[in-house]
């Protein structure tokens, strides 16, 4: 499968009235096709199924290159798998690279749902994404929290886990003085997930940092924590 043919798969079955509704609501300078998000993970997972992961690589940053919508996010889907053997480096530097590309949510949240599956395969590479924290680029910068939520969930983190749990608590806090609003909500919702699983972490962050941040991101992160105490 090259990318070639995976766009004219794409291309058949764009629906050019659902295209130019996209187009207005992403604002996002780009082609768009139409498709459903459906209709793009099933070719995804087709490719996916007939590749190794070399082949996945290579057609990701073939689809990627295209700039198109729908490209876009099926490169990330090809590439958001829990195990990929062998689990080399080749698929996570491509979705690294990827940050820089960033241009709207919808396209920067399905690659890192692909950068999350491969943080927990390797968690070593969170010293890579500590250098997002810093970035000026604001879609880079969200990428730091977005793709590492699964360290959010667990209920009985192992050590290092927690560890990781901390530090990324740690860059959420030196992103607080941020106010632009893509930022302030994935603090929140970063902070929303993990309350699910650690009120007390997350009460403490509110605590030492809630007064700096904007206050709808303030109510996103005690959103369940403030249903669960109406409904007790």
């Amino acid at each position: 499968m090259t990318p070639e043919a995976a766009l004219v798969e794409l291309e058949a079955q764009a629906h050019p009235a659902r295209a130019e509704e996209m187009r207005a609501y992403h604002k996002a300078d780009r082609r768009y096709l139409g498709l459903t998000n459906p209709e793009i993970a099933a070719l995804a997972q087709t490719w996916r199924a007939a590749l190794d992961v070399e082949g996945r690589v290579a057609l990701a940053d073939g689809l990627w290159q295209s700039d198109i919508f729908e490209a876009r996010v099926a490169a990330a889907k090809l590439l958001t798998q829990a195990r990929l053997r062998p689990d080399d480096q080749a698929a996570w530097a491509l979705i690294a690279s990827w940050t820089a590309d960033f241009d709207s949510w919808a396209i920067a949240d399905h690659a890192s749902m692909a950068a999350q599956k491969r943080l927990v395969a390797d968690p070593t590479r969170l010293d890579e994404v500590e250098a997002w924290v810093a970035s000026d680029h604001l879609w880079t910068r969200r990428a730091a929290l977005v793709s590492t939520l699964p360290w959010t969930k667990q209920n009985s983190p192992k050590p290092e886990e927690l560890a990781a749990r901390d530090r990324i608590l740690g860059w959420a806090a030196t992103m607080v003085p941020d106010h632009r609003w893509f930022i302030q909500k994935a603090i929140g919702w970063w902070l929303r997930d993990l309350s699910k699983h650690d009120p007390e972490r997350t009460r403490g962050f509110i605590a030492a940092h809630g007064e700096a941040m904007k206050p709808f991101a303030v109510k996103e992160a005690l959103r369940l924590l403030k249903k669960a105490e109406g409904a007790g």
